[in-house]
């Protein structure tokens, strides 16, 4: 498969609400030859996704603002911006983001293949702009994740699944 070279300014890219952010497509696996797909995420404060296994692809962010507290497997690791962040394949994970200011960050996944799961999951975004808050239908979310190679482990680090929050202590790794 041949690969064009091409760039994709800052409000390019399809946009998409997905789990209460904001995602804009920034290079799918149909433009890179099915290697990677990079997504820019905006996450509202205090956001953070269940704790999950990608079963094929890596998770690397590079954070331009805000900041996150990344878990996986038993490493915590707290990131700010200009950090980047990789999150193997196979490794339970997840990210809470400090209740400051919304966290926006370069995610690549190789290979490719996320940017289905968001279209999948998200609806398209009608401005570029964090979504309204909005419900979850938990069960369709782990349809969704299982036909992408994605399983569900259950809540993030310190909160329980009634909702109720206990105070994680994140430890920086060397």
């Amino acid at each position: 498969m041949s690969v064009d070279p091409f760039v994709r300014g800052p409000d390019e890219g399809e946009a998409y609400w997905f789990l209460g952010n904001l995602v804009t497509v920034k290079a799918t696996g149909a433009q890179t030859g099915g290697r990677l797909t990079a997504v820019e995420f905006v996450n509202p404060p205090g956001f953070a996704p269940p704790l999950h296994r990608h079963q094929v692809e890596d998770e690397m962010f590079y954070l331009l603002s805000g900041t996150a507290t990344f878990y996986c497997g038993d490493t915590v690791l707290a990131a700010a911006p200009g950090d980047f962040v990789l999150l193997p394949a196979g490794l339970p994970h997840t990210f809470v983001v400090g209740t400051d200011e919304p966290l926006r960050v370069l995610q690549l996944t190789t290979p490719a293949g996320f940017e289905e799961y968001v279209a999948d999951v998200g609806v398209p975004a009608l401005e570029r702009r964090l979504p309204d808050p909005a419900p979850i239908d938990p069960a369709a979310l782990g349809h969704a994740s299982a036909r992408h190679g994605i399983e569900l482990l259950g809540p993030p680090p310190g909160q329980q699944p009634t909702g109720q929050a206990d105070q994680p202590t994140p430890r920086p790794v060397p």
